[in-house]
């Protein structure tokens, strides 16, 4: 079923990246950074079934030539930037929905990157990437690279969207920070369901938490890209290990309120100690279960940990990527 997935990440000097780097893996091209001389060479990738690069539409009618070319807005982004560490763009990964054929999952992510090149002034560098062979066959997802300036005729101006000063956003009666994520977040959500919606499908997304959602379970684990690797090559992580064990242990302090609240409920009613919740079966049912698909690996987790697994990129020399805990 179609999940909610966006999360958004800096790429920045500081951690060693750069725009052309991340630029040439998402798009599969072939890039040189001008201001280290790297050349960035990703041509061989197959799974990218749609790049393009989107403008505000204040300058739709005419687009500068030099926005338009990857290699040249990238580079743009990189001589922008002075400071060492350096924010050089933004990136939104967005879990297109399965459900939707791939015409709908294209409208949809360029509806999106076109709202947020409207709202911020900047140039959104949208690549969809297709499931791989060796992953999850519903993996169909979208990476949004943002310039982190405004994007005019003559080129990059001053600092917008989440990258833009306290102070600036304060002046122009914009929320804070993690206000603004979160009208974002809510704004992918609306629109993913208006496709849904469209299409004549059922499924909705929801981009609210378990516990604001009414849902009393326990959040899956996510595990880091480079376990998940790990365990793919036959290799054991003691990283992701550990993130079982502690999902177990989750699990069996919620059996305990349960069972420990059920009791008091029996009691503080009936002066019994036996407890017949049938709350309680199903907590025990959802407890045993998500831990026996744990213990089969990552190869066959959850549905939500398994999206996520395959959502995240392969390796590659843009080495941020195997961290992501998609």
């Amino acid at each position: 079923m179609a999940i909610f997935h966006l999360q958004i990440k800096s790429i920045s000097r500081g951690a060693g990246r750069s725009a052309t780097a991340a630029a040439a893996y998402r798009a599969g091209e072939r890039l040189r950074d001008e201001r280290t001389g790297v050349l960035h060479n990703h041509t061989r990738r197959t799974d990218v079934s749609h790049k393009e690069i989107l403008l505000p539409s204040r300058l739709a009618g005419a687009p500068p030539a030099w926005a338009t070319d990857r290699a040249t807005l990238w580079n743009t982004a990189e001589r922008s930037e002075s400071r060492r560490d350096a924010r050089v763009a933004r990136e939104y990964q967005l879990a297109l929905p399965a459900e939707l054929t791939a015409g709908q999952r294209l409208e949809l992510a360029r509806a999106f990157s076109l709202e947020l090149a409207d709202r911020y002034s900047v140039a959104v560098d949208l690549a969809i990437h297709s499931p791989r062979a060796d992953g999850d066959a519903r993996n169909h997802h979208a990476h949004l690279l943002v310039t982190s300036r405004e994007v005019t005729a003559a080129g990059l101006g001053a600092k917008a969207g989440l990258d833009m000063a306290s102070d600036e956003r304060r002046r122009r009666g914009l929320p804070a920070g993690i206000a603004e994520i979160k009208a974002v977040r809510e704004r992918w959500a609306t629109l993913t369901n208006e496709a849904l919606v469209a299409a004549g499908l059922e499924v909705r997304i929801d981009h609210r938490s378990l516990r604001a959602q009414g849902i009393d379970r326990e959040p899956r684990p996510q595990f880091p890209i480079g376990a998940i690797y790990a365990e793919r090559r036959g290799q054991r992580s003691e990283i992701a290990d550990r993130i079982r064990e502690r999902y177990r242990a989750r699990l069996q302090a919620r059996l305990q309120r349960a069972a420990q609240h059920g009791l008091e409920s029996e009691r503080g009613q009936a002066g019994s100690p036996q407890v017949h919740s049938s709350g309680l079966d199903e907590v025990r049912r959802q407890a045993r279960e998500a831990w026996l698909l744990m213990r089969q690996g990552t190869a066959q987790q959850p549905e939500h940990a398994q999206r996520q697994l395959s959502a995240a990129a392969a390796p590659t020399p843009d080495i941020s990527d195997r961290d992501l805990a998609l």
